[in-house]
């Protein structure tokens, strides 16, 4: 299992081999929080959030969810890991940079895939 300092640092790593452009206006930068989040929408509290973009009073940052990266994926590979932590820093950034654009393609696509998700789930547990 990895620990919330090896997360960092490869969440360091990352940040730094991206464009710096990406970061632009990013005032509250991308926090790695110890927390396990769960995601609001799932009633059986299943579903976690591995990372929200946020904009409000405080500025515009990213939370990333190491307790949530542990549960899903704390028992693989490094390269596993890495590649998980680095979509979702990517994905989180995408909100970002529509965000400064003025666009919201990536939040509608996200409620799609949840409602994909819900469906799905409803289906398997009918039978």
């Amino acid at each position: 299992m990895f620990t919330i300092e090896e997360i960092n640092a490869m969440l360091d790593e990352i940040a730094e081999e991206l464009p710096e452009g990406v970061f632009r206006e990013l005032n509250g930068g991308v926090n790695l929080l110890p927390d396990e989040k769960r995601s609001k929408n799932d009633p059986d509290g299943g579903l976690y959030t591995l990372g929200d973009y946020n904009r409000n009073q405080m500025g515009r940052y990213i939370n990333i969810y190491y307790g949530s990266l542990i549960a899903i994926c704390g028992n693989a590979p490094y390269d596993v890991m890495r590649k998980r932590v680095r979509d979702v820093l990517t994905h989180e950034l995408t909100h970002h940079i529509e965000s400064l654009a003025g666009d919201r393609s990536l939040e509608v696509e996200d409620k799609r895939n949840l409602h994909n998700y819900f469906v799905r789930k409803n289906r398997r547990n009918r039978g």
